[in-house]
């Protein structure tokens, strides 16, 4: 017998958007059922940001007490990778989500678990692992919140040579002799700089550069510090072939060469998780992203949201979450009859992440960013003066570390006097972005942040550095050291 049940609104998946989404529209008073297959947390949970976070942390705090004069003389043995794993076990709680269903019982969130598809309009229909069928009906909308995957690119032999993906890099309980991975972005990146620290010999198969969308000193940092540490990064070649040969993976390249290696990490891009939610019952091409308008609702079907990866606009987490708030206010407003708050401040709408996008890539050197960079502002047409400082001369930098190694750049709008990109290498330089969002999202005069004073002494200290580079040169009388506003 199939159950039925109806609803205000209906959440494809429960990850951390979808969770969001669910949460803001229950708090705006509309009944709320999240649908979930796999784990309620999502691939951040338990597959990516927090077990990726946790797996580079020994790395990183063992080569920061190394740098400190004092400190080093403790540090007498190396890293222990089943203490890693095992620490990454309790940051994804061994991937038991009990206590997230505790947390969707307590906001008033019905979870139902099994496998949603859309069924025609505002109909979803769940299928359990045992094959019943919940059928659900949504008064107000439906929200896919399904994600996205690994993309495999199409290489004769990948796919049967069983290759890793992120959710197996992040997951595995042992460490290969030696790991190849493809591509250079993040995720490549962030691992490579994991499995060196944990014993692997990691060889990186890059296509260009690493961390491209970064301002390029990114990733010439990042790439001479793997390489410091061992990593191989052979650029610009391709897999041509790949094949599983006496459990290891043996790889043809396009520069002729071959390379065997126990695993190979597959970290090119992403891919939509719309193949089989039944899109093609109302108007939509399964397998694609989904095109929405700054409240969040999917183009051509007023009903339907997609919020996080799905939609395309910034596959980050806390950029889908931004999403999923301003989605479910929609979504409560318009169910109350109410006028939408659709100026770019409005909490109805999710405008910052068509430029105001802040993200790290936790690799060691960290890089945090946000904005625009150098190259992307002049494309943009703006005219940009460019202010670059070396952190390491910064008093907090010093302290800090005997060999801190870092560098800042400030992408400033001439004709606003305003800062539309920040980028910060170096250690821990996460914990600087906000800062420079706020600086950025705000836009906040570079007159004014004259008066935003940092404390000494901290690594913080480059924005006054950044200030002064910028005043020494500057015609504006406004920006320069002493000028009084």
């Amino acid at each position: 017998m199939t159950e039925q049940r109806a609803y205000d609104v209906i959440v494809i998946g429960a990850g951390a958007v979808g969770e969001n989404v669910a949460d803001r529209t229950v708090q705006g008073g509309l009944r709320t059922v999240i649908v979930e297959a796999e784990l309620v947390g999502g691939e951040c949970s338990y597959w990516a940001c927090m077990p990726s976070k946790a797996l580079l942390r020994a790395g990183s705090v063992l080569r920061e007490a190394r740098a400190v004069e004092g400190a080093a003389a403790a540090i007498t043995g190396e890293l222990d990778p089943a203490g890693v794993f095992a620490r990454r076990d309790r940051i994804t709680h061994d991937r038991d989500d009990a206590s997230q269903v505790r947390w969707l019982e307590g906001a008033g969130i019905d979870l139902v678990r099994g496998h949603a598809r859309l069924d025609g309009e505002r109909r979803v229909v769940v299928t359990a692992s045992d094959g019943t069928q919940t059928v659900l009906t949504a008064a107000h909308a439906v929200v896919v919140s399904t994600g996205s995957a690994a993309l495999l690119p199409d290489v004769p032999g990948l796919a049967q040579a069983a290759p890793w993906t992120s959710r197996e890099a992040t997951s595995a309980s042992s460490v290969p002799g030696r790991l190849a991975i493809l591509g250079g972005g993040v995720v490549a990146c962030e691992m490579a700089s994991a499995y060196a620290d944990l014993g692997s010999e990691v060889t990186m198969l890059v296509r260009g550069g690493l961390l491209g969308g970064q301002e390029p000193f990114a990733g010439e940092m990042v790439g001479a510090a793997l390489a410091e540490r061992g990593v191989e990064v052979r650029s610009g070649v391709e897999l041509a072939r790949a094949e599983r040969r006496d459990g290891a993976v043996a790889m043809e390249l396009s520069d002729g060469s071959t390379l065997v290696t126990d695993e190979l990490l597959v970290a090119v891009g992403r891919t939509p998780r719309t193949q089989d939610v039944g899109l093609e019952t109302v108007g939509l091409e399964p397998g694609g992203w989904l095109d929405v308008d700054d409240t969040l609702r999917v183009d051509g079907v007023d009903w339907l949201y997609a919020t996080g990866d799905v939609n395309h606009r910034v596959l980050l987490t806390h950029q889908g979450k931004y999403q999923a708030r301003a989605a479910g206010d929609a979504i409560a407003a318009r169910a109350r009859g109410e006028e939408l708050d659709d100026a770019p401040w409005g909490r109805h709408v999710a405008t910052a992440d068509h430029a105001h996008v802040p993200q790290v890539t936790f690799t060691d050197p960290e890089v945090a960013s946000v904005g625009m960079t150098a190259a992307a502002a002049e494309k943009a047409g703006l005219r940009t003066r460019v202010v670059d400082y070396d952190l390491a001369w910064v008093a907090g930098a010093s302290a800090r570390s005997d060999d801190y190694a870092g560098r800042g750049r400030a992408v400033i709008d001439e004709d606003r006097g305003v800062l539309v990109g920040v980028t910060f290498v170096g250690p821990d330089v996460g914990e600087m972005i906000q800062a420079a969002t706020i600086a950025v999202v705000g836009e906040v005069p570079l007159h004014r942040l004259w008066h935003a004073v940092p404390a000494y002494p901290t690594v913080s200290e480059v924005w006054l550095r950044f200030l002064e580079e910028y005043g020494r040169d500057s015609a504006d009388t406004r920006t320069a050291p002493g000028s009084r506003v």
